[in-house]
């Protein structure tokens, strides 16, 4: 499968108008609030010894901090454009950037025949596909990751939607950062929460651990708390 309709167009546009540097972006909380409290979730079941696909890296901001911790970190995004923002705010190259529809498996094949079984860390990417490509994209992390590998997928709840909600209806209208991911005609879909672990299970991975957390945004209420939009994780493999 190949994305070439208003999925792409839209991501294309959004990374393309995104300002520079890191917390201009929504979801781009830096590492220490995002990937580095996701970190003792799926430590232990992560194989040090495998590269890390930070699938859906958008700036890289999670990348890099994966790849201070792993031998080798690969963060790939569907937009090109968030590539070209991913390599500007990696100067010295502390991990790599690849363009990938992981819903297209040709691609995913190509990649795997290049890095082996890997690691894959995922946040609020199967929300932001097309439903059809859901599941595609999932296989594809099945052959990524193959029999020693994980994968950590990170995913807005049900309740997300009540928060958001409230975000955009507030007198003020959603915050500016918001504003600018609705203008694109981006908007997180509804899922079920079940969906994500039967996802996985359909594509032949065996759920490990899950539960509760929170994304933590670059916006902040009026009392200057962060505003948090509750998700719910888990970690799988075994499909190998």
């Amino acid at each position: 499968m190949d994305v070439t309709g208003t999925n792409l167009r839209a991501w294309e546009n959004f990374w393309r108008d995104a300002p520079d540097g890191p917390g201009g972006v929504f979801w781009d909380a830096e590492a220490e609030v995002t990937a580095a409290l996701h970190l003792p979730l799926f430590e232990a079941h992560f194989d040090p010894s495998l590269p890390v696909v930070d699938l859906g890296c958008g700036n890289g901001t999670q990348t890099r901090f994966l790849a201070e911790r792993y031998g080798r970190a690969v963060g790939v995004d569907l937009a090109a454009a968030a590539i070209g923002h991913a390599r500007q705010q990696d100067p010295d190259g502390v991990a790599e950037y690849r363009r990938l529809n992981a819903a297209d498996l040709d691609a995913v094949r190509r990649l795997g025949g290049e890095l082996g079984e890997v690691n894959v860390y995922m946040r609020g990417v199967l929300h932001q596909c097309l439903p059809e490509e859901r599941a595609p994209l999932v296989e594809g992390i099945a052959l990524l990751t193959g029999g020693r590998g994980r994968v950590f997928a990170d995913e807005p709840a049900e309740s997300a939607k009540g928060v958001l909600g409230g975000l955009a209806q507030g007198p003020g209208g959603p915050p500016a950062k918001l504003a600018a991911v609705f203008a694109h005609g981006i908007a997180p879909a509804e899922m079920p929460d079940e969906t994500i672990p039967e996802l996985f299970r359909a594509a032949g991975m065996e759920v490990l651990a899950r539960g509760e957390a929170a994304l933590v945004t670059t916006e902040r209420r009026a009392d200057g708390s962060r505003i948090e939009v509750p998700t719910n994780w888990l970690v799988a493999g075994g499909a190998g």
